[in-house]
């Protein structure tokens, strides 16, 4: 028999599962983490693979001058290009740099630039996890 508290329990479990069913697929989507001030993102493409259960997302970035990007880590690979500024999360990252940041590994923009900062970047994450989470 449902009884109201029953009903009460089911309702909400029932919206919670929808919830993360909802925040799931946007993580699968490729949906960007929410930014900090002054850091955007910008989804260029998505597509499936390069093999099953993973999803290849190519990301352009910015850095408004003061700004930094905070700390997190990524469900796979990013691979980066500095089309403009210096950033320094680890060494200093010019114009026409790369980088690359193996999978789980936490990083962030290090510390803030006097000048915009411009990246795209290329992750092969895993499918269904979250884009970036705070690390």
């Amino acid at each position: 028999m449902l009884t109201r508290r029953r009903f009460a329990g089911f309702a909400s479990c029932a919206l919670c599962g929808i919830a993360e069913f909802i925040a799931t697929d946007a993580s699968a989507q490729g949906a960007p983490p929410p930014a900090s001030a002054g850091f955007t993102q910008k989804i260029l493409s998505q597509t499936e693979g390069p093999m099953p259960g993973y999803v290849t997302i190519i990301v352009e970035a910015e850095v408004q001058p003061g700004a930094g990007v905070p700390r997190h880590t990524h469900p796979g690979i990013e691979s980066a290009y500095l089309l403009e500024g210096n950033l320094e999360p680890t060494r200093t990252y010019k114009a026409g740099d790369f980088y690359q940041v193996p999978t789980g590994t936490p990083h962030a923009g290090g510390k803030a630039s006097d000048g915009k900062i411009r990246f795209t970047a290329t992750y092969v994450v895993e499918k269904g996890k979250p884009f970036a989470s705070p690390a």
